[in-house]
């Protein structure tokens, strides 16, 4: 295949290969050449244009299937019929639901050997997450009297790391057994808050996501 004229259908075709391969043979076992080989004649040279590394297009995989989940948050945080403690447990039943979850959790990259990759994981969490869907519905739910808190920010950054980072198995590693003791301590944190927004349906879907993660490490 000759290189395309147009910039963003050759990255599109890039990364479509690379999640496919990704799922077939996880991320740490596909090589930049595995990647070219299914390009059909795309050279080594159009990779590297567009991405300096491996990793990089594990990001820009990532990045594109998370923009679903950055539009849903949107929506959910923006939604008039629901009071602040309703937006955040529909949040997050809505985001351990979704299907591109399972994806997420079978390609399984190694956090360990990829700190940028950890590193832009806390920083969206933080800079862009929190500050961006979180706080603006802990604020409503101040004003609404469904959440109590002196301090929405700094709540909505625990909440997210906690939910993100320390209950991520693929960064600690754990067990179906931890991440469900992980979950329960979660929901008594957050009852502790007054929120009660978590429930045996998502701890039964972090079980299931874990599964997933453990089968493909």
């Amino acid at each position: 295949m000759a290189r395309n004229k147009h910039p963003e259908e050759t990255v599109n075709f890039i990364l479509d290969v690379a999640f496919r391969l990704f799922m077939e043979k996880g991320y740490e076992y596909t090589s930049i050449q595995d990647i070219i080989d299914q390009l059909g004649g795309l050279s080594k040279g159009a990779i590297y244009h567009h991405f300096k590394s491996k990793e990089d297009i594990l990001v820009a995989v990532t990045d594109r299937m998370t923009a679903e989940s950055n539009q849903m948050l949107a929506d959910i945080r923006d939604r008039t019929d629901l009071c602040g403690r309703e937006k955040l447990r529909t949040i997050f039943k809505s985001s351990i639901n979704r299907p591109v979850q399972n994806d997420i959790f079978t390609v399984a990259p190694d956090f360990h050997n990829n700190p940028r990759l950890l590193f832009s994981l806390l920083h969206d969490t933080i800079e862009e997450a929190a500050p961006n869907y979180i706080l603006p519905i802990i604020e409503q739910g101040i004003a609404d009297g469904s959440i109590e808190t002196d301090y929405p920010k700094q709540l909505a950054e625990l909440i997210l790391l906690a939910a993100n980072v320390w209950m991520n198995p693929m960064i600690f590693d754990s067990t179906v057994e931890e991440s469900c003791r992980k979950f329960m301590i979660f929901g008594q944190m957050l009852r502790g808050f007054g929120l009660d927004i978590v429930d045996d349906e998502m701890l039964a879907r972090l079980r299931e996501l874990t599964s997933i993660y453990q089968r493909n490490r």
